[in-house]
């Protein structure tokens, strides 16, 4: 059963916004486990946000009345969703340790379970429906010609940015008839890209959502985007020092604020500083956002915000993204 928000009548809430979010790497749980490894990554990553900061201090110190007034803040996406057989009591508090050491500041940490069901408010135990949300605001592009032999986007959950070459494939036996896959508005040659986005498991079992998909709701979290019932979704709860972790990732707040002082959470830029294996996830990422139809209040919103601060800005959602990729060698 599909989700749609009606956000026609309600009142789009405003949100702080920082000029850009740096995404200051990204790993799987399990690969916590080699310190040296993270060490080399995060040494890396440190060079790559003080370069990033500075290019965002001086893209935007017109606009925000100085280098020093311009926000920037960090975040790092947690691999929680998938991976929950690993205790947040040892990996946190070792995570935190290797960014310090190394020179990295996380200003806050995101939850990839969250990105499925949503904590909205730190007092309310509600979940939002976020996953499904951002899966009924896909619009997908028919390909032309089309027979409707491929179930739709809607309940496949499979999403191209072109016309598949099985479209094209004859029912009968020995009948050639092949045609390759083309991308919509590919000029001398075509990249086509396929990517499943969720996975149904069947009757009484959640959906299963992949990675990039989830990657695709973090993005759209990190650049303010998504309302519930027009009310802001993002609550980040503050994470004291000394405050103990608990024992299972399940009772982690969504987003969680480790810096007294941070920038805000989300902001009119986002930067990735990823290692190259995350790519294609990324590139599948784009490609989802691509077929993403934004709520126009939210989008309007932003809008004047950039306009009044003196911000550029384009009605493409990836526009607003950008990524370096860094090899790990």
């Amino acid at each position: 059963m599909g989700y749609r928000e009606n956000t026609m009548s309600a009142r789009v809430e405003d949100i702080a916004l920082a000029h850009v979010s740096i995404e200051v790497g990204h790993f799987f749980l399990s690969d916590l486990r080699a310190e040296d490894s993270i060490a080399a990554q995060f040494r890396r990553i440190a060079l790559l946000c003080e370069s990033f900061t500075e290019l965002a201090r001086r893209e935007f110190a017109a606009a925000a009345g100085g280098a020093s007034r311009v926000r920037v803040s960090t975040c790092f996406l947690l691999d929680d969703y998938s991976h929950t057989d690993t205790d947040p009591r040892v990996i946190l508090p070792e995570l935190l340790r290797i960014a310090a050491e190394c020179g990295v500041r996380i200003d806050y940490l995101g939850s990839e379970a969250g990105c499925n069901k949503y904590l909205r408010r730190r007092h309310d135990e509600s979940r939002i429906p976020l996953a499904q949300m951002v899966a009924d605001s896909i619009v997908a592009e028919p390909g032309p010609g089309s027979t409707g032999r491929r179930p739709p986007t809607a309940e496949s959950g499979w999403l191209c940015n072109g016309e598949r070459s099985s479209d094209h494939e004859p029912g009968q036996a020995m009948e050639v008839n092949y045609r390759p896959p083309v991308e919509f508005g590919a000029r001398d040659h075509s990249i086509f890209l396929d990517v499943e986005m969720w996975r149904d498991r069947g009757a009484g079992q959640e959906v299963l959502w992949s990675c990039p998909f989830l990657a695709a709701v973090w993005q759209l979290l990190r650049l303010g985007m998504l309302r519930y019932e027009g009310k802001a979704i993002v609550d980040a709860e503050y994470w004291a020092p000394d405050r103990e972790w608990p024992a299972r990732w399940a009772d982690l707040p969504s987003v969680i604020r480790l810096q007294e002082r941070a920038a805000p959470f989300a902001a009119f830029r986002s930067v990735s500083l990823l290692p190259q294996r995350y790519l294609e996830i990324e590139n599948a990422v784009r490609m989802i956002l691509e077929h993403v139809e934004p709520d126009p209040a939210v989008v309007g919103l932003i809008t004047r915000r950039a306009c009044e601060q003196g911000i550029a800005m384009t009605d493409d959602l990836t526009d607003r993204l950008s990524h370096f990729f860094f090899s790990t060698v």
